[in-house]
């Protein structure tokens, strides 16, 4: 079974402590814990994540090794940053998203999860994301909510 990479922003994690969003958070990373998915995680996310409550910075202290893999925010993401800013896929003040968009891009992550519907998780944002990818020589990524990878096959009436 082919594991997928997973760049996972911080809204992920902060959402298993949040009532709305607490139960998809916490079952998709338990699919995570049971090997199915590597979560990607990147200097910005740290960043984030070292401004978060310790509860939510546990969350990720308590996810096995093995289940996750640092990549870098270098400046071929930063220029990918630069080129979505400029598409107009968001704006400067949402640099930090579009680094996460493109660190995932350069990574060549499988899938971005994010709770973020503002600026990640957002149809027209997405379709500008995609379209710079495909400009720059990147291939498409999926983007999903938590919601999405919460189930797997095991937990569906077939």
């Amino acid at each position: 079974m082919h594991q997928a990479r997973a760049y996972v922003d911080t809204s992920v994690f902060g959402g298993t402590e949040d009532e709305e969003f607490k139960d998809a958070s916490r079952r998709f990373l338990e699919r995570v814990r049971r090997g199915e998915y590597r979560v990607l995680l990147s200097p910005v996310t740290y960043g984030e994540l070292a401004e978060a409550p310790d509860n939510v910075q546990q969350v990720v202290r308590d996810l096995p090794s093995a289940a996750l893999e640092q990549v870098i925010t270098g400046d071929e993401a930063r220029q990918l940053a630069d080129a979505y800013i400029d598409a107009g896929a968001v704006g400067e003040a949402a640099r930090d998203d579009a680094l996460h968009v493109a660190t995932a891009t350069v990574a060549g992550a499988d899938l971005i999860v994010s709770w973020n519907f503002r600026h990640i998780v957002n149809y027209d944002r997405i379709r500008k994301f995609n379209a710079v990818n495909l400009m720059k020589g990147y291939r498409t990524v999926t983007f999903c909510s938590p919601l999405e990878v919460a189930y797997g096959d095991e937990d569906q009436d077939v």
